[in-house]
């Protein structure tokens, strides 16, 4: 009995492999979450990336500014500090897990 080798294997069976490959693949990319008003915190993430409390503002439904995150927004403004800067990656985060982080 010879051994199996993948170039003895029939273009059959490659592609049934190729297939099942493509299909575990697709199974495991993540879903983006939905916040409580079915917005996507995945959109909100890169909002808060373009600057620090966008991404909560567009999770509460925009509307006035009164809704967004004064502090957050405000101290975005400040280089190194807010933008690029530590504000903009908690921003981030925060609107990822649809609220502020303790720290």
């Amino acid at each position: 009995m010879k051994p199996v080798c993948p170039h003895s294997m029939t273009k059959g069976v490659r592609a049934a492999c190729a297939i099942a490959a493509i299909v575990g693949m697709v199974s495991l990319v993540p879903v983006p979450a939905q916040a409580a008003g079915g917005r996507s915190t995945y959109n909100a993430m890169w909002l808060s990336i373009a600057h620090p409390g966008l991404g909560e503002w567009y999770l509460k439904g925009w509307g006035s500014f009164e809704k967004c995150p004064q502090k957050k927004f405000w101290l975005g403004l400040i280089p190194l500090y807010g933008w690029p800067g530590y504000l903009q990656v908690k921003s981030a985060i925060d609107a990822r897990t649809d609220g502020p982080t303790t720290s």
